[in-house]
């Protein structure tokens, strides 16, 4: 089993910065990737980010358009997400998750499905005020 918990959410304006961070606990020695979800009031959850355990590439998706940035540290079992220039529209419940299972193709890409993730932290809100 692995344990997820994010933190850093909160309130910020538009074009402001937030930072969240994952802290992974239990058999991480078996995460493949990590990722960012993020849900919406009324809308489905959807893929923002994953980046691999081991090599530390990423994927993001197209709406990030660079203002969005994903990083881990293996040696504390951490993965951050640094998030530029928000939006009202990047107002969600921002996700963390963990896969266990090896791409099957695609490298990285393979994990923009919140399916090929094993493991979820509860979330954490982020509120974008325009």
């Amino acid at each position: 089993q692995v344990q997820l918990v994010e933190s850093g959410g909160g309130l910020v304006q538009a074009g402001g910065s937030l930072r969240l961070s994952c802290a992974a606990s239990g058999r991480t020695a078996s995460i493949q990737a990590m990722g960012w979800f993020r849900q919406a009031p009324g809308k489905e959850r959807e893929f923002v980010t994953a980046i691999s355990w081991s090599t530390g590439s990423a994927y993001y998706a197209d709406f990030i358009k660079g203002r969005f940035s994903v990083s881990r540290d293996n040696s504390k079992n951490m993965m951050y997400l640094q998030m530029n220039s928000l939006k009202p529209e990047d107002t969600a419940v921002y996700y963390c998750a963990g896969a266990t299972r090896p791409p099957t193709y695609g490298g990285i890409t393979y994990y923009s499905r919140a399916s090929r993730f094993d493991y979820w932290g509860q979330g954490t809100q982020v509120t974008v005020s325009s």
